[in-house]
């Protein structure tokens, strides 16, 4: 009921941070979450801190909003951050991010919590909806690879 997914960044740990943290940049490289808004007067991220994200389950629909809490932030290390539904956590999700020759290896994993119901889902649905979060996760860390490594970034 967890998984995860890595890429070595050509770009420094710092800037990695910059965009991995920053929750209101997740919709261009998402394939579910098209975009995300800081709550609350909030504008840069820490423990505690909320926002949501605007979903598109599996990219085609349903389409709601998640209300997420920043549950760790350590800053050029870990990100991470729950889905609440009704109170509960539903999901949580983050990056590690730890340096790797002159570049960053970025990590991103999702971690259900082990309730009767996230594990009845998962027995039901769980290989389909792993393998797409896999897929997501890696489509999301190429996306952000492809702007931090792009035509006139910095290292």
């Amino acid at each position: 009921m967890q998984g995860s997914a890595s890429l070595h960044i050509n770009a420094s740990i710092d800037r990695v941070w910059s965009l991995v943290s920053d929750v209101t940049r997740i919709g261009s490289f998402s394939p579910e979450t098209f975009e995300a808004e800081w709550l609350n007067g909030a504008t840069a991220p820490q423990v505690g801190v909320q926002f949501r994200g605007h979903v598109k389950r599996n990219g085609i629909g349903p389409v709601y909003w998640d209300l997420c809490e920043i549950t760790d932030c350590v800053p050029n290390e870990l990100f991470a951050f729950k889905v609440t539904f009704r109170g509960a956590t539903a999901n949580t999700w983050g990056y590690r991010l730890a340096e790797e020759d002159g570049g960053t290896l970025l990590t991103e994993f999702f971690a259900l919590p082990r309730t009767l119901g996230t594990r009845i889902y998962w027995s039901l649905f769980g290989r389909a909806r792993g393998k797409t979060n896999q897929e997501g996760m890696m489509t999301t860390l190429v996306r952000m690879r492809e702007v931090l490594e792009g035509p006139g970034s910095a290292p």
